[in-house]
């Protein structure tokens, strides 16, 4: 039971302290606001001093929402193979504002984006033993939709490249 209690129990530590943390944590990678929020009140601050921190890193910029949006909508897609709607919604879930989300999701390049969609459908019908091709196609567009893509791309490509 004390051993669980440890674990629940806040770490207190002093603002300057909690300021050179929240400053490695976004060194490390892009970091949204919301992100490094919780992390300060995961260190047992107050509001007022985790709001001041975050205004000190977004001074010195170490904390950049326009460019953790840019960062997170590219790597997603690049890395993970990730489309508009999943992106976006990792977005709203990291709480960034609706013009960045915006943002990010334009700045991905649309040939590449078509591009990424067919790779995935093509590789995904390699591995679909399905022989009927209208349950096949129903699961390559499951497939696709689950990973974030529109639909009318989705049957674009389908129709196009009779997968």
């Amino acid at each position: 039971m004390d051993e669980q209690r440890e674990k629940t129990r806040k770490k207190i530590i002093t603002p300057l302290q909690a300021r050179s943390k929240a400053e490695a944590y976004c060194a490390y990678q892009e970091r949204s606001q919301q992100e490094v929020r919780d992390k300060l009140y995961s260190y047992g601050l107050h509001r007022a001093e985790v709001e001041a921190i975050i205004a000190d890193l977004i001074t010195d910029n170490y904390l950049n929402e326009e460019r953790f949006a840019l960062a997170y909508a590219s790597g997603k897609f690049r890395m993970k193979g990730w489309g508009r709607y999943k992106i976006k919604l990792g977005l709203v879930q990291k709480a960034v504002s609706p013009p960045l989300i915006k943002l990010a999701l334009s700045s991905l390049d649309d040939e590449a984006y078509t591009r990424k969609l067919k790779e995935i459908l093509e590789a995904r019908a390699r591995a679909t033993k399905e022989n009927d091709p209208y349950k096949r196609k129903y699961k390559l567009l499951q497939y696709a939709l689950g990973r974030g893509f529109e639909r009318e791309l989705i049957m674009d490509i389908l129709e196009a490249n009779d997968l």
